[in-house]
């Protein structure tokens, strides 16, 4: 079954599933800066709109429009500033 998920005061939320490429998230993030940690390598595609992320290591912020996709290292930290209500989904490796 689905397992949905909360963060940051419910601006994060998130539906947790199994697909063909593994176990996976879709969810929206509202409008805001975020940081969040992984223990496994994260995919993140924008479905809609754009985010700009700030990968482990890095100094600048780049940006990431619809249908594009980063890649985060396990057990990393990495920043999201999102400019308005945005859709993603993130597939764990």
């Amino acid at each position: 079954m689905f397992k949905t998920n909360e963060y940051f005061d419910g601006k994060v939320k998130s539906i947790a599933l199994e697909c063909i490429e593994g176990t996976a998230t879709i969810g929206v993030m509202a409008a805001g800066e975020y940081e969040f940690g992984t223990s496994s390598v994260e995919v993140l595609t924008v479905i809609s709109g754009q985010l700009f992320i700030q990968l482990p290591g890095e100094k600048e912020w780049k940006a990431y429009k619809k249908f594009e996709s980063f890649e985060v290292a396990k057990n990393s930290k990495f920043k999201v500033k999102a400019g308005e209500d945005t859709p993603y989904f993130c597939v764990y490796k």
